[in-house]
């Protein structure tokens, strides 16, 4: 890191009062992996690097080392190191005289391990910038605030944007002014559809900073949660009869020369112009490869049903919120796409990441959208279905050529090594339904 970068961090902390500072690292499903360092001792790891478990990124669901990802037994399981963005420096307000900084990992100085999910969205952020253009994002996530003994949700019904059930708890009230404090410049606030599920937007942001405030968010929610006596999951599916969680990814290219919207353009045909078209047709034409990174386990395809306000097709259209990919406010200048297909598991570097890889090259490709549906496009059979699995979608990256040199082949292997052995772990389990079903008749 320049010097000049942590001599402004190292002042930005003594300005706040630390007296510790997190150095956090996003693993690949988007949980903070963190080390607490005095903040006496941040300078000299700003500078030279904060040593850490370089196998970090293979780890499954379960904390199981992974063999096969290139960052385990093939580098003799060492080090890696972190090097902290000092623009991503925060306090951490739930906690005193503490702060976070979110931080890049390094095999050693200049050599970066390639696979982390910062450096693959990194990545994929350059070539945008390369077409002259910034990214725009902003993530919308649904969440269960659960009993942590039972399990169970805290009210039953499905009322939702009720206003009892919105500030159902105290708890609720103090989240919000918390996370503002932490710098999630919140939106709106209200339950969802199925009892004890929330979702809190907030605004959106430009390229790296828009990724790491969601990372932000869905890290701080669960942990103030937990210091609160409740369980807060953003697991797609907990349960047969809940709602799914989702992560609706809105996206939007930023022209760098002018800074306005390159989406829009006065006059353009049905609203869109080519870019949105050939953007959005990227997301179709890829959308099963990317399926694997926006909904990376087996319980994400239990969401994707047709009739739940989520999509089961590859489909696109304006205002159409059973499609894939959502135009929202066509024509307009503030046009841009949903794409409504992620969960709300998903690893927010990765998801946006994922999105944008697809978009670009739909440019590349230059192809226009297909005729969209005239009704809901759930309900149109011309539409394929999306990956009905982890399995699919894991296949259909694999032989997405395009999608895998976007997102980089470090990144896919270690993925797709971890993927699998979780799947592996999945199949081997026996549930209860398989009890239940088979025990007796048997």
């Amino acid at each position: 890191m320049a010097g000049d970068g942590v001599k402004e961090m190292m002042a930005a902390l003594k300005k706040m009062g630390a007296r510790y500072v997190r150095f956090e690292l996003p693993d690949l499903h988007g949980t903070s992996r963190t080390k607490v360092i005095p903040v006496g001792k941040a300078e000299s790891y700003a500078r030279k690097g904060l040593n850490f478990y370089g196998g970090t990124i293979g780890l499954d669901t379960a904390s199981n080392v992974i063999g096969g990802t290139g960052v385990n037994e093939e580098v003799s399981y060492r080090d890696q190191m972190l090097f902290p963005d000092p623009d991503t420096l925060r306090v951490v307000p739930w906690l005193e005289d503490t702060a976070k900084v979110i931080c890049d990992a390094y095999w050693e100085p200049g050599v970066p391990v390639g696979g982390t999910p910062r450096t693959v969205l990194a990545s994929v952020l350059k070539k945008a910038d390369k077409l002259g253009y910034d990214v725009m994002m902003g993530h919308e996530f649904e969440f269960y605030l659960l009993d942590p003994e039972t399990r169970q949700p805290l009210f039953g019904g499905t009322h939702i944007f009720n206003a009892v059930r919105n500030q159902y708890v105290p708890f609720l009230d103090v989240l919000l002014d918390v996370l503002e404090e932490a710098g999630i410049d919140i939106i709106t606030h209200n339950c969802e559809y199925s009892p004890s599920q929330f979702e809190i937007n907030f605004g959106p942001g430009i390229g790296l900073a828009g990724a790491d405030k969601a990372f932000t968010f869905k890290n701080a929610v669960k942990e103030l949660a937990h210091r609160s006596g409740y369980l807060a999951t953003f697991m797609t599916k907990p349960a047969s009869d809940m709602a799914g969680c989702g992560c609706h990814v809105h996206v939007s290219l930023i022209d760098r020369k002018t800074g306005k919207n390159a989406f829009y353009t006065k006059g353009a045909k049905g609203g869109m112009n080519p870019l949105i078209r050939r953007f959005s047709n990227g997301l179709l034409t890829h959308a099963k490869a990317m399926q694997a990174v926006i909904n990376p386990t087996p319980n994400c395809y239990h969401r994707l049903k047709p009739h739940t306000f989520a999509p089961s097709n590859i489909s696109w259209g304006v205002e159409d919120r059973t499609a894939m990919v959502r135009i929202k406010d066509a024509g307009q200048d503030n046009c841009h796409i949903e794409m409504r297909a992620a969960s709300g598991l998903s690893n927010p570097y990765l998801s946006i990441a994922g999105v944008v890889a697809a978009g670009l090259l739909g440019l590349e490709e230059k192809s226009d959208l297909p005729t969209p549906s005239e009704g809901p496009s759930e309900e149109d059979p011309k539409h394929e279905k999306l990956a009905g699995s982890l399995e699919e979608s894991l296949a259909a990256l694999k032989k997405d050529k395009a999608m895998r040199e976007m997102l980089g082949e470090d990144f896919v292997k270690v993925f797709t090594a971890v993927k699998e052995a979780e799947l592996a772990r999945f199949r081997s389990h026996v549930t209860d339904w398989e009890r239940n079903e088979y025990l007796e008749l048997y």
